[in-house]
């Protein structure tokens, strides 16, 4: 066994640039990747249409923090030592430039998520860090010497340090496991909502640029403020997308039955509302309810919210009653929704859970419970909302985590 070694389990963003990392401290004599596909950095290939969300233009880590539904307070103390403006740097030095886009994603130039890998291949090949492709660990045994891997390669192996960066794979929170580490309960984040509602049925494809969306759990609920998009199975779109996120666990746990209600006029209280309407009412009397409203979102949504209702074609303002209004307030302002289940949000599917935080030293990355092994990446209890906020993650606890090794 070489003096100073140190293997990787997996080889997507996080194993990958903790390798980079831990090679350029120039203390290993043997870095080995052991990936279980045929190919590196699978996630990243794929990862915002295949044009890579590398980051997010948010250099504040108060700030930063606020993007990740679980391991926020864990990373805190990372985005201070490595945070989207060091990888920006990272690539930069390599002659990769990233640009931010309005919403504050950041890519690379080229748009091509081909840029990313080539400049990670190009840095593998530089430090000549060992790849072993379709490596299925069978175990992994601590002993004397250090970490003994057996794997389907036929060959004991056995390396002086050891990191886990397995993202969402069973066999790493198996191998976790195996070193007395515990696992929170896994469940998918970042998902679509299913809802076979009559009102969104002729509406497939449909945008609104601003709504509120909230769930509510007794205790506990959520909300967010942003687009939402239509779908032919329900609703997507930012807005549903982050209130997925941050409500994982209980959704879960509701096997995806719950009640989510939408405010489509955000900036009104349910007062403000019902005053626009009655100065509608006032002000054109004649007009036609169906075809006539006020606010920012679609006619098309306007028409099947109000349809709902039984309001005929023909129907004026001026005729409306005071309980009249008060349903078609209720209808902007609390309109709700059942979901049944959820989708897949096929861009960036993240896992919530994995190995507890509170095992893990967030100065080195390495285990409390085994000297020598270490993780990153989506393996650890820590999630973000989309946006390059979980590939940050991974950034972030690989470079603690192979600086350390």
């Amino acid at each position: 066994m070489p003096q100073k070694s140190l293997a990787i389990i997996g080889g997507g963003a996080a194993g990958i640039f903790a390798a980079i990392q831990a090679a350029e401290q120039n203390q290993f004599d043997n870095i080995r990747v052991f990936e279980a596909s045929s190919s590196l950095l699978q996630k990243v290939k794929i990862s915002g249409g295949g044009r890579c969300n590398v980051t997010h233009n948010c250099f504040e880590p108060e700030e930063l923090i606020k993007n990740y539904p679980r391991g926020a307070r864990f990373l805190k103390r990372l985005f201070y030592l490595f945070q989207p403006k060091d990888i920006v740097e990272f690539f930069l030095e390599r002659n990769v430039e990233l640009k931010a886009e309005q919403d504050g994603r950041m890519f690379p130039t080229t748009d091509s998520s081909q840029t990313i890998i080539d400049c990670f291949m190009s840095e593998i090949e530089k430090h000549k860090i060992q790849i072993q492709f379709k490596s299925r660990i069978q175990s992994i045994e601590k002993n004397q010497y250090g970490f003994t891997i057996d794997d389907n390669s036929k060959t004991l192996q056995t390396f002086s340090s050891l990191l886990l960066a397995t993202g969402s794979s069973k066999i790493g929170y198996k191998l976790a496991e195996s070193f007395g580490h515990s696992k929170i309960t896994t469940a998918p984040s970042l998902f679509t909502f299913k809802i076979p509602d009559e009102r969104l049925k002729e509406l497939s494809g449909v945008s609104c640029q601003a709504v509120t969306a909230s769930l509510n759990f007794g205790k506990k609920s959520y909300q967010q403020t942003g687009p939402i998009v239509v779908t032919h199975w329900g609703l997507s779109g930012p807005a549903i997308l982050k209130l997925s996120a941050f409500a994982a666990r209980e959704l879960f746990e509701l096997n995806y039955k719950t009640e989510l209600r939408i405010n489509f006029a955000p900036n009104l209280h349910q007062d403000e509302i019902i005053k626009l309407l009655k100065e509608i009412k006032s002000n054109s009397p004649n007009k036609k309810i169906l075809n006539h409203h006020p606010f920012d979102f679609p006619k098309s949504i306007w028409k099947s919210l109000i349809s709902f209702l039984y309001f005929s074609n023909e129907a004026t303002w001026g005729l409306l009653s005071k309980k009249e209004i008060n349903q078609i307030s209720e209808k902007i302002g609390n309109s709700k929704f059942q979901i049944e289940g959820k989708g897949i949000f096929k861009d960036e599917f993240v896992t919530c859970g994995g190995v507890s935080l509170k095992e893990v030293d967030p100065k080195t990355m390495q285990s409390k419970l085994c000297e020598n092994l270490f993780f990153a990446g989506e393996i650890l209890d820590i999630d973000g909302i989309t946006g390059g906020f979980n590939f940050q993650a991974a950034w972030s606890t690989g470079f603690i985590a192979g600086k350390s090794a």
